[in-house]
């Protein structure tokens, strides 16, 4: 019954194919489309079917065939990408020592993705598969090397190049055990808050609509100025960062299909004298604007479907307005951002940002049918992290590269989604921690938010490692009265729980300061370097 009615539905509304097939497999999901959340997901699948590019020659070699061939590892233009029809062998092939995670989030079906590809289109491999996502002693393996992450080489961009921060410890920094000052380095945010100002001025204009009411749900968190703007500082600091990095052998025909942006200024090469104020910085800065453009979205659905209260310190846009304004001005910016993400006139970039508006809703699903055995996964959790946060930061990183001029499986590029990788997992992990330590006027969002909502987080999950008494209560999502007070006492009890939870922010953030060393030093690299600090000891 529930199929045919949508069935109906759906051709009464002359659906497109992908949409139509799209809704069939959230039914066999068993997804209620009558529930809010589900209608956010519902929405969320047509949107990323609209906004999600085929592929094009950008991210497929000349004379591409079925199977991927190996190139050696120093063609830098090597993309990373894995022909759908090896998808599957593949995966298993590298996970063959990992836990059995359960299948990976479906945002569109099976046959609703053969209808947007060809036989030889190549997919992103995703960050998890390609960094690593747990210590050794903890079970992580070290994925193999592939075309996305081979480019590694720690000396190649700085020889007779100097480094003063070579071989940097974040362990040797007050607050994390040393007696360093993270002081010496280059403040982040007042390095480039004169640049970004007319950018965050003029983002409030980029989204402006002849509808008052959907207008102002829009502009809200633009016009308060909440936050450091921490997204779009990350990525104007990479802008300057790789400006510091000259290409790597993109020669000739190869230009075309390398995914870097073609630099039209003198000798062809960004540099650190002509970046500031050229096309180039141009669009970087404007690629920040779209990544915070699409995290202010996702923050606002994710409101309406956590029925949060605050947000930033300040009432969320849907108690100021409604559920329907606020998802409505939540797609409206989704929208925007995808006009503006055509407007870099680079197709790899538009799929690279296009997939973390993807991963996003990945997340999201993963978040609403993850199986209680997933629940308890410490793997399963930090992939879940990876979906709804660090996509959206190492996605950004990479494409900030490709729009700099340097080529995608270049080593400047491979850095900078690696930094944007661990950022971004440090900085969901301290979020977590955060939740059990910080009060609700100080986080500006309600405290213990994750619970409420059945999510365990790694402070829960490492104390259900230590009392097989949380693992019930994790499995049915603090369903029960008494759960959650349960899980507190327990974690607050254990001696080992916080500290575990710290010293994994801690090693992704010491995973992204080793990525960042691989690139030239420069101020603005020194200041991403005092950054990755701040993110896994701030205290809000």
């Amino acid at each position: 019954m529930i199929t045919e009615k949508y069935h109906r539905w759906a051709r009464a509304e002359k659906l497109s194919q992908v949409n139509f097939r799209a809704i069939k497999q959230c039914i066999r999901m068993d997804i209620n489309f009558s529930s809010k959340r589900g209608k956010y997901v519902m929405a969320a699948l047509f949107l990323a079917a609209t906004v999600i590019i085929s592929p094009t020659a950008a991210f497929a070699p000349r004379q591409c065939v079925s199977r991927l061939v190996r190139s050696s590892p120093q063609n830098l233009l090597q993309m990373t990408a894995t022909l759908k029809e090896e998808s599957s062998a593949t995966s298993s092939s590298n996970n063959g020592a990992k836990k059995d995670l359960g299948p990976q989030p479906v945002v569109v079906s099976a046959e609703a993705e053969a209808l947007s590809h060809s036989a030889t289109t190549m997919k992103l491999t995703p960050s998890f598969d390609l960094f690593q996502l747990l210590t050794e002693e903890e079970g992580g393996v070290v994925p193999q090397e592939m075309p996305g992450n081979a480019m590694r080489d720690g000396t190649s961009l700085k020889v007779g190049i100097p480094d003063t921060l070579e071989g940097m410890k974040l362990a040797d920094y007050k607050g994390l055990g040393g007696t360093k000052k993270i002081e010496d380095l280059p403040d982040p945010f007042k390095m480039v808050e004169k640049e970004l100002q007319p950018f965050a001025d003029s983002i409030k204009e980029l989204v402006s609509t002849d509808q008052p009411i959907l207008s102002m749900a829009a502009k809200h968190f633009f016009e308060k100025r909440h936050g450091k703007r921490f997204r779009p500082t990350i990525v104007q600091l990479m802008a300057k960062a790789v400006s510091a990095c000259p290409p790597e052998g993109v020669k000739g025909d190869q230009w075309e299909w390398s995914g870097a942006s073609e630099v039209d200024m003198e000798g062809g090469v960004v540099t650190t004298t002509n970046h500031l104020g050229s096309e180039v910085w141009r669009k970087q800065a404007q690629l920040g604007q779209i990544v915070e453009m699409i995290h202010v979205a996702s923050l606002i659905h994710d409101d309406v479907l956590d029925e949060a209260d605050t947000r930033r310190g300040g009432e969320a846009v849907h108690k100021l307005y409604s559920n329907k304004v606020a998802v409505l001005a939540g797609d409206y910016l989704l929208a925007r951002a995808s006009v503006l993400l055509a407007r870099l006139e680079n197709t790899a970039v538009v799929q690279i940002m296009a997939t973390a508006l993807e991963s996003l809703v990945a997340g999201e699903i993963m978040q609403l049918k993850s199986s209680p055995e997933e629940l308890l996964q410490m793997e399963s959790y930090l992939r879940k992290s990876y979906y709804k946060t660090a996509s959206l930061i190492c996605y950004a990183c990479r494409s900030t590269a490709l729009l700099g001029g340097h080529a995608y499986g270049s080593t400047v590029a491979t850095a900078c989604e690696e930094f944007g990788f661990h950022m971004g997992l440090a900085f969901q992990i301290q979020d977590d921690i955060l939740d059990f330590t910080a009060a609700a006027d100080i986080l500006g969002k309600p405290a213990l938010a994750d619970m409420s909502l059945g999510l365990s987080t790694a402070p829960i999950l490492y104390a259900a490692q230590e009392f097989e008494h949380l693992r019930p209560l994790v499995k049915r999502r603090f369903k029960e009265k008494g759960d959650k007070q349960t899980a507190l006492e327990a974690l607050y009890k254990s001696k080992t729980a916080m500290d575990k939870a710290k010293n994994l922010a801690q090693f992704h953030a010491q995973r992204a300061v080793d990525a960042l060393l691989r690139l030239p030093q420069s101020e603005a690299r020194d200041a991403l370097l005092r950054l990755t600090y701040v993110v896994i000891t701030r205290k809000k």
